[in-house]
């Protein structure tokens, strides 16, 4: 259906939602999301763990290390769900929750958004349009600098109309693309709360602005416990976007030391719901008395969203790792058949692509529109992408550690590199300087990714590369990864579905240096051709060939070795929660849509199976 009804007179389109080829799911008059249970009786608590420290509540600065769901109080013109997409059914479609309705010309020039007068932010301050202009100011003058460049190049005016009315104007030349999905997207801040405590973006505090959001902090205990509660008097309990949905009165969030302490303090009943990522815990650990009872439910939920990018990721500016053939044969050293049945029960699949198991995976050879495309590129294009298939994981034997077929080819590579062998089997360039390669791991990670990684590894030394392992404590970690301190790192990008100018945060050449979605730093013109192509794309299907054109030269670039995937949810919790019968594709939603029940709960604690 038609995203909003378009006054011909004034050439413009005004609307309750917004998506870039004007069709929306949802009608002006939909009643609720369609996968939410609308009758979800609200109460309880739901309980987290997460690992390492925190000592800010400020995620928005490079400085310190921000807190769980520290966003969780901010809400936009445009929303989204409690740590989830919102709605989850859907993909690149957004709703007004700030925002009554939007409207702009079918060239999209500009947006005026129509603000919910009713609105307000937990101290009972309306929330206005001079909010949203200070917080979209106050993110490109102390917000994260990959983030202030690409928005103030493309968003060159904003302007308050009144109290409830704000519209902002995009550059000249430049891609519809991402604009008002941007700026619909921007956290509402208090402006009267950062002018009175003179409070700034870019530091690291525990104090916050009030937000506008269902839910606000309790407690904050630091290094050990954060509390969320249901703001009572939220302003928009009765919008159709929330019908269903913020059902639980707390969310509490524990921190642990380190993974096996956390496990212990699940089945201590010390909090109720793990996302377990583990394998070994999950096909291992769940064997204790509290599953065998009933007390603990144990499920695999399904995923529809592609698989998060992630892998063992190659600082690219490091000299010696600017070499294709040094990282080629690195990778040569990673065995992920024996890696996937010896340390995590053969519960993975290997990941391929940067859109795996979507219409956007680049298979075989280009071809068709796909082809087209990259011929129009002309030189940029290197002719092997144009002739080979698009690039896969090399398979392993499952049988040992160390393939020796792929130990072969890695050495070739490296000798090819200049990297030879001396007397001692350690390899050298012709300086005489050693190839070493250091490896950052956050200590308080999973035993079992620690296992994964120290194996690799000892295949690295094998092939006479000096390599070192690096166990560093989360804080430590954090700062690390930041300054790009590391030649290899298990890190992750963003899949995605669609293009957008978050495609150039990642991967684009321009914010390459600094951008904390870049961890590689990768910086290719050939990507960068694609992404400006896929942001000018006019119809789906040419959107659809570039973003496959991309898939393509990611892998072609080879910054990442892909690892992993599993296109379930693992979920365990204690039988106090309750989920719509249908998972939606994008969001597990277990914050957003799960709900308490209360006599659930109630015959837990009589049994003893919670403190």
């Amino acid at each position: 259906m038609l995203a909003g009804t378009a006054r011909a007179q004034e050439e413009t389109i005004k609307s309750h939602g917004y998506s870039f080829y004007g069709d929306l799911t949802y009608g002006p008059d939909y009643p609720h999301f369609d996968y939410v249970n609308p009758d979800a009786p609200k109460g309880g608590e739901i309980s987290l763990s997460t690992l390492g420290t925190f000592d800010s509540m400020n995620p928005y600065t490079r400085k310190g290390r921000g807190g769980a769901l520290s966003t969780v109080m901010f809400e936009s013109l445009l929303g989204e769900g409690v740590n989830a997409a919102a709605p989850a059914d859907v993909y690149a479609e957004y709703y007004c929750l700030l925002c009554e309705s939007l409207e702009y010309p079918p060239g999209k020039e500009w947006v005026i958004f129509y603000m919910r007068p009713e609105a307000r932010f937990s101290t009972g301050d309306p929330v206005t349009a001079h909010d949203i202009a200070f917080s979209h100011n106050l993110l490109l003058d102390q917000g994260l600098q990959s983030y202030a460049q690409a928005v103030r190049r493309l968003i060159p005016k904003v302007e308050v109309i009144d109290d409830h009315t704000i519209k902002f104007y995009f550059a000249e030349g430049v891609s519809r693309r991402s604009l008002i999905e941007q700026v619909g997207g921007v956290p509402a801040w208090s402006k009267k709360w950062y002018e009175e405590s003179g409070a700034r973006l870019d530091e690291s505090r525990l104090e916050t602005s009030p937000g506008s959001a269902p839910y606000m902090i309790e407690e904050i205990d630091v290094n050990r416990r954060i509390v969320y509660k249901r703001n009572p008097d939220y302003w928009g309990n009765d919008l159709p976007f929330n019908k269903g949905r913020n059902n639980f009165d707390r969310i509490r969030i524990e921190y642990f030391g380190d993974e096996n302490s956390a496990f212990e303090a699940f089945k201590a009943g010390e909090y109720t719901f793990r996302n377990e990522g583990n394998s070994k815990q999950w096909a291992t650990a769940y064997d204790f008395p509290k599953v065998e009872n009933g007390y603990v439910v144990k499920k695999e939920l399904p995923d529809g969203a592609p698989p998060t990018p992630n892998g063992i990721v190659f600082n690219l500016g490091r000299d010696v790792l600017k070499d294709k053939r040094v990282r080629k044969a690195v990778a040569l050293a990673f065995n992920f058949e024996w890696t996937n049945e010896s340390l995590q029960y053969g519960l993975f699949k290997q990941r391929a692509s940067f859109t795996q198991d979507t219409e956007l995976m680049a298979v075989g050879v280009p071809e068709g529109a796909e082809l087209e495309f990259l011929q129009s590129l002309g030189d940029l294009v290197p002719p092997e992408v144009l002739t080979e298939e698009a690039l896969m994981p090399h398979t392993s034997s499952a049988d040992r550690l160390l393939d020796r077929r792929n130990a072969r080819q890695a050495m070739r590579l490296l000798d090819e590199a200049g990297w030879a062998v001396g007397d001692d089997g350690m390899r050298r360039n012709a300086a005489g300087e050693p190839l070493k390669l250091t490896f950052l791991l956050n200590s308080a990670g999973s035993a079992t990714l620690a296992a994964v990684v120290e194996s690799f590894m000892s295949n690295l030394t094998a092939l006479g590369i000096e390599a070192v392992l690096e166990k560093v404590d989360a804080s430590q970690y954090t700062l690390r990864e930041r300054d790009r301190d590391y030649d290899l790192v298990f890190d992750q990008y963003a899949s995605f579905l669609g293009t957008g100018t978050g495609l150039i945060q990642r991967f684009g050449s321009e914010d390459a240096a600094y951008s904390l979605f870049n961890p590689a730093g990768l910086a290719s013109p050939l990507v960068d051709a694609i992404i400006d192509a896929s942001l000018n794309a006019e119809t789906s299907e040419q959107e659809t060939a570039t973003l496959r054109a991309l898939d393509r030269a990611l892998r072609y670039e080879f910054f990442m070795i892909p690892v992993w995937y599993n296109d379930s949810h693992w979920v365990a919790y204690y039988d106090q929660y309750e989920h719509p019968d249908t998972i939606p594709p994008f969001a597990l939603g277990y914050l957003d849509f799960w709900w308490y029940n209360d006599e659930k709960a109630q015959a837990l604690r009589a049994a003893g199976a919670l403190r």
